[in-house]
């Protein structure tokens, strides 16, 4: 089945709603999105089935239409994070081999210095004109196989590579998201506070089968007031937040607006203060999820009854997990020796099912390494307690051997963030004649290392102390607000 078929049945069934928004003016109702997708996906066929169309924009109402015009056509969507330099985007624009760039102004201007694929402006003359063109018939034989979304990693530890997402992929993700994590209808939105090239725009295909209204806010970008101030206007909201936006939210001071519903996040981690803070706030309405572009938003989760318990919050252990392998998934942990780790021994995390990708486009060797034996090496290292709850500990890279000992540093990063003075933590290790390695912590706040060492040890084992601190204003992050390790593993180069 072709992803398109979503936008076609919820317009049968509720063609006269809100379906996309703008801030808090009506765009388009979901016929009218229809009709405005098959037009564009009727000028698309110069393309020829399988193009790559890029796209590269702040968040704007086009970007859906754009989506399933792009899936009409039966091309393949390829978004760009806004958030990029223009070289980096450049990087995959030709490593995808994108027929055509559809681009904000800004972004237009700045990749045209960069490279010699067309690009038309959304909203502009040429694009309008497109929107004029004869409706196409709707796709109906699409191989659920056939490659839908180019998925390009954030890069953390380097060039970005493009996962390829299939129809069935997406189809798996939207189905899991909706039996697991939200019952979303026709009264309910979505909120596009996060980039819709990533995380936000994912979750465009679930919430279109369900006729909720897709909002993006006027900014088209994350503004924690404005993002509160949508979510009193629009009916049953739900939005997709990095930790970093859900700290901005509590930051405010607001109260939960009234029709706020389901705070989904991930992408990073949520360290447990960090979460019992915005809880306090904003009460039960947090859901965490797992995932890589590898295996879209869907490989484990806590749904929001799972972050409480009969007596007020769940468990530190339970808040710290990343909770149990979603519907449609198996999960496990394997040892050094590839065989399943027992309770509560770290090993690699891994996982199968229909969400998984297919490979790396035109990267045979990423793909060899990354998928192995029916199962996709997530390079994140975790275990798995009695209950069947995963914690995540680290990327195997990131994993400190000092002494013969591995040193996790999320954990250590959590125990720091439990100083009232600590603002952010950033953990790593630095090479050492006598160790092998050591731990460093930087850290942005007002304290001194005294303060610092006597929290730790009244907390962890001494061996896994930082043997010093580096303070500094703020912790390097890529755009989607991932702390960049290998940034800081290069300072102390």
């Amino acid at each position: 089945m072709n992803l398109f078929a979503l936008l076609d049945q919820t317009a049968a069934r509720h063609g006269d709603r809100g379906a996309v928004y703008h801030g808090e003016r009506q765009v388009h109702t979901w016929s009218q999105l229809r009709e405005r997708a098959l037009r564009l996906a009727t000028t698309f066929g110069e393309f020829g089935p399988g193009a790559r169309v890029a796209v590269a924009s702040e968040n704007c109402p086009q970007i859906v239409e754009l989506m399933f015009a792009i899936w009409a056509a039966e091309c393949v969507f390829v978004p760009i994070n806004y958030k990029l330099r223009p070289r980096e985007m450049e990087q995959i624009v030709a490593d995808s081999g994108a027929a055509r760039i559809f681009a904000s102004p800004k972004l237009g201007a700045q990749l045209a210095a960069e490279t010699a694929v067309p690009i038309e402006t959304i909203g502009g003359g040429e694009y309008e004109s497109r929107c004029g063109a004869e409706v196409s018939d709707p796709p109906r034989f699409t191989d659920p196989a056939s490659l839908a979304w180019l998925f390009y990693t954030s890069g953390t530890t380097g060039r970005s590579k493009g996962a390829m997402l299939s129809h069935r992929n997406l189809m798996a993700m939207t189905v899991s998201h909706l039996a697991d994590f939200d019952s979303a209808d026709e009264n309910c939105s979505l909120i596009h506070g996060a980039p819709m090239s990533h995380g936000s725009g994912l979750y465009v295909p679930p919430y279109v089968a369900r006729g909720a209204r897709q909002v993006v806010p006027a900014s088209g970008a994350f503004e924690p007031l404005e993002f509160l101030d949508l979510c009193e206007h629009h009916p049953g909201c739900s939005a997709f937040l990095a930790p970093t936006m859900v700290a901005r939210l509590v930051q405010t001071g607001r109260e939960r607006p009234r029709n706020l519903q389901t705070i989904v996040y991930g992408g990073g981690p949520m360290y447990v203060d960090s979460l019992k803070k915005a809880m306090a706030a904003f009460g039960p309405i947090f859901v965490q999820l797992y995932g890589q572009g590898e295996a879209p938003m869907t490989i484990t989760g806590l749904r929001q009854r799972d972050h409480v318990a009969d007596d007020g919050w769940a468990s530190d252990a339970v808040l710290g997990s990343v909770g149990y392998a979603r519907s449609g998934v198996d999960v496990a942990v394997l040892g050094p020796d590839g065989a399943p780790a027992g309770v509560d021994e770290i090993g690699e995390i891994v996982c199968r099912g229909d969400v998984v990708m297919s490979g790396y486009w035109h990267n045979p060797d990423a793909t060899a390494a990354t998928l192995r034996d029916g199962w996709l090496r997530t390079g994140d290292m975790g275990s798995f307690d009695a209950q069947g709850f995963l914690t995540l500990r680290d990327r195997s890279k990131d994993v400190v051997i000092s002494g013969g000992s591995n040193i996790y540093p999320r954990e250590v990063e959590e125990i720091l963030l439990e100083h009232p003075d600590v603002v952010e933590a950033g953990v790593v290790g630095a090479p050492d004649d006598e160790w092998g390695e050591v731990v460093v912590a930087f850290i942005v706040g007002r304290v001194s290392p005294d303060d610092l060492d006597t929290h730790l040890l009244e907390r962890i084992a001494r061996f896994k102390r930082p043997k010093r601190y580096e303070f500094v204003d703020e912790l390097p992050k890529n755009s989607y607000g991932k702390v960049l390790k290998r940034e800081l593993r290069a300072r102390l180069a």
